[in-house]
């Protein structure tokens, strides 16, 4: 089933919540992306890369876990 993410609809998502302080938006998207990251550790490794900047340290940390 997570073959089939529509990874420019996890994109527009994630991207749409960069910039804020909520603790648990924040950790959605890192356990998002590391659950994601199971199956395309090359995609979300890359998505890391492109957004780092915008990304809170909480995102970074529960996205990075598996990769």
């Amino acid at each position: 089933m997570k073959k089939k993410t529509d990874t420019e609809l996890l994109s527009k998502i994630i991207l749409n919540c960069l910039g804020t302080d909520e603790f648990f938006i924040n950790k959605a998207i890192g356990w998002a992306l590391r659950e994601y990251s199971k199956t395309a550790p090359a995609w979300v490794k890359s998505f890391i890369e492109r957004n780092k900047s915008a990304l809170s340290s909480l995102s970074l940390k529960e996205a990075s876990k598996y990769i």
